[in-house]
């Protein structure tokens, strides 16, 4: 092992193996689990976890994907904001190569002439919002409880400093209620949930208490290096073993069980929940987050009169069946055909935290 790597016991292959022999021993029946993030998505895939486990241990991805849960709505209306006048968008780059529901995205309006500003941060398109004062700079507000703090962060900075061009379009997302939507569907068929590292280190344990409380399905915060998910998954098969569901934290030197209050407050001072838009999954009631109060003012779709529509999803792509575990990307009948990384039908296989891109990359 590498002594100046900390995660290194995490990676070590003769542990690892150990614990992969114990689980399989362990099981007494097929199990079928789901993570619920792009991070842990990518780190199975990249691992070689998925080819080590035995047959009856089955891996399904769910909505963990920010940028593919982002519903077809939301992706006309922030291509609508970047055709308007006096406009820069600024975006992560994940979103540029995202198709429209009437064809194009981002890149294509800005090979037409739209101002589209790829930054790192918010805080980066407020440093665009003071550099280019008589524009108006739209922030696409997308990911999920672990982002949306320093984006309420800079919305505060923005009102503190009198920056009046800076406009945010919220598309967050909140984990949970996406949880209980998928748990509340009875073709679902999963044993059990991987939940989310970097969400919880900002809302903690107690807002999954739920899953096995009403559920009663287990379900471990972990990590993303191959013990950290071996070790969920060996919990999970003794939850199961021994009928006692519960929720764990199994990734204790990242996540607190009370979370990040600070954090949240930060939150909650900003943003309000609202219900929000899925793709796959529809309208979800109080799932999203929406300005509120004396910051309002910096809502882009308030500002400039754009509504987000529930349309239909994209022809032919099957994202939506992906993100609520009922398809593997490979059964898609565009995969890897009219659908690959450099030609995406749809969003998971786009971003890099896509269950399609994973899979077109190690799965191939």
């Amino acid at each position: 092992m590498n002594s100046h790597d900390p995660l290194a016991e995490f990676k070590d292959p003769g542990l690892c193996r150990r614990l992969l022999a114990k689980i399989h021993a362990e099981l007494t029946a097929p199990l079928r689990f789901m993570e619920v993030c792009g991070t842990h998505t990518v780190a199975i895939f990249q691992s070689g976890l998925r080819s080590l486990l035995s047959a009856d241990i089955v891996h399904v991805s769910g909505p963990g994907c920010p940028v593919c849960v982002t519903h077809e709505g939301e992706v006309a209306a922030f291509l609508e904001l970047a055709r308007k006048d006096k406009v820069i968008i600024a975006t992560f780059g994940d979103l540029m190569r995202v198709p429209g529901p009437h064809g194009g995205n981002l890149k294509a309006v800005q090979a037409e002439g739209a101002r589209v500003e790829v930054v790192y941060s918010a805080f980066d398109a407020l440093q665009l919002a003071v550099k280019h004062p008589k524009d108006r700079i739209v922030f696409l507000g997308v990911g999920f409880e672990t982002t949306a703090p320093t984006v309420a962060a800079t919305i505060k900075n923005a009102a503190a400093q009198n920056v009046e061009n800076l406009l945010l379009f919220s598309m967050h997302k909140l984990i949970p209620p996406a949880l209980a939507v998928l748990l509340d569907d009875s073709d679902l068929n999963v044993d059990s949930l991987l939940l989310p590292g970097h969400v919880s280190t900002i809302i903690g344990l107690e807002p999954y208490r739920f899953i096995a409380d009403k559920y009663g399905v287990p379900a471990v915060i972990t990590g993303f290096e191959p013990l950290d998910i071996l070790q969920a998954l060996q919990l999970i098969i003794s939850q199961i073993k021994d009928r006692r569901p519960k929720v764990v934290n199994e990734y204790t030197r990242a996540v607190a069980d009370q979370g990040n209050p600070r954090a949240r407050e930060v939150m909650s001072q900003v943003f309000e929940p609202c219900d929000a838009l899925w793709r796959g999954l529809g309208r979800i009631p109080q799932s999203g987050l929406t300005l509120h109060g004396e910051y309002a003012r910096f809502d882009a779709l308030r500002f400039f009169d754009v509504a987000v529509e529930n349309l239909p999803p994209l022809p032919g792509c099957c994202c939506g069946d992906v993100l609520k575990g009922k398809m593997r990307p490979n059964n898609c009948p565009l995969f890897g055909k009219a659908c690959i990384p450099a030609n995406p039908v749809g969003p998971c296989m786009v971003s890099t935290e896509g269950s399609c891109a994973a899979y077109y990359k190690y799965s191939l």
